[in-house]
């Protein structure tokens, strides 16, 4: 089972945590955790290419593992655009969630 967790301080998004393969195939054929992979690290560029924020991140292919967390104080524009980047990614691990609950778990703190 992957799971997420989402840290908020403020309401806002600022850390993500992805810990473990899914388990629904094989490695290299893993629908399900190539799409976990998919919308994290693809709201990880969006972070970094599009709203041009400072990120701490750590990432192990093999542990399935990926950590990113926003680093210092944002403006309020630079914190809607990362709020809009993040809830976004939410919304897709949530969907996965409810069609693939064995295998995805989302947790916020």
């Amino acid at each position: 089972m992957t799971t997420i967790t989402i840290k908020r301080q403020h309401n806002s998004i600022i850390q993500v945590e992805c810990k473990g393969h899914t388990g629904y195939a094989r490695n290299g054929e893993d629908i399900v955790c190539a799409s976990v992979s998919s919308i994290t690290q693809t709201a990880m560029l969006g972070l970094l290419n599009v709203a041009k924020v400072k990120l701490n991140s750590t990432k192990n292919d093999d542990q399935g593992y990926l950590k990113f967390e926003i680093v210092g104080d944002l403006d309020k524009e630079k914190r809607h655009e990362c709020d809009m980047i993040l809830e976004t990614m939410v919304a897709g691990i949530k969907d996965l969630e409810d069609g693939f609950s064995k295998y995805v778990k989302l947790e916020e703190k």
